[in-house]
């Protein structure tokens, strides 16, 4: 069990979309994720939402005309997902076990964007398996972008994976470090507890 199964008993869909839904109805911008990845390669490209979740980054990539495939464990999620977008490719699959042939997922992707805390809530251990498993899916050249939290006051658990550990399990998947960054809005990285990495196969 990882730690996201343990944290929410994977029955926190509803709860986490009303959440962001709440945001944007106060006037929060709520699509950082997506304009990020927007910047980094032109509509069109193929786009993996590693840790989908409901869906509100892929979602919008689509929308900006994005070719997107989204894949998380938690079904509760992913029921969110295919309401609000049916017609969009969804798929449960657990990260640490990603086969995108045995899917039916073609592995030629532009970038795959990890947002959401995704891998400080993996199975302690199973990092470096799941940087593997998405360099593997990128095309020459293809981005992996991924943030999360590094302290406690950025996360809803106990900090996991740190930088200097993220990066070396990139090294090792044969991804180079690009740029580093503070927050979704592309503010310079500042050693503080919050990161969006990127990387290039």
């Amino acid at each position: 069990m990882n730690r996201w199964e343990e944290l929410t008993g994977g029955t926190s869909g509803h709860a986490y979309a009303a959440r962001f839904a709440a945001l944007a109805e106060g006037g929060e911008d709520v699509h950082g994720e997506a304009r990020f990845c927007a910047a980094l390669v032109p509509a069109g490209a193929r786009v993996l939402d590693a840790g989908c979740g409901t869906g509100r980054v892929m979602i919008r990539l689509s929308e900006l005309g994005y070719d997107c495939v989204g894949v998380d464990l938690d079904a509760s999620m992913l029921t969110v997902a295919r309401r609000e977008a049916p017609e969009l490719p969804w798929f449960q699959a657990d990260l640490t076990e990603f086969d995108p042939g045995r899917l039916g997922i073609v592995a030629d992707f532009d970038l795959v964007v990890v947002a959401g805390n995704v891998f400080p809530l993996l199975a302690a251990g199973t990092e470096a398996g799941v940087v593997k498993r998405l360099g593997a899916v990128l095309r020459p050249g293809g981005l992996l972008v991924a943030g999360f939290g590094l302290d406690r006051a950025h996360l809803p658990v106990p900090p996991g994976i740190a930088l200097p550990e993220y990066d070396k399990c990139c090294a090792e998947a044969g991804l180079a470090l690009v740029d580093r960054f503070a927050t979704w809005g592309a503010d310079p990285y500042d050693g503080g507890g919050y990161a969006v990495s990127v990387h290039r196969r």
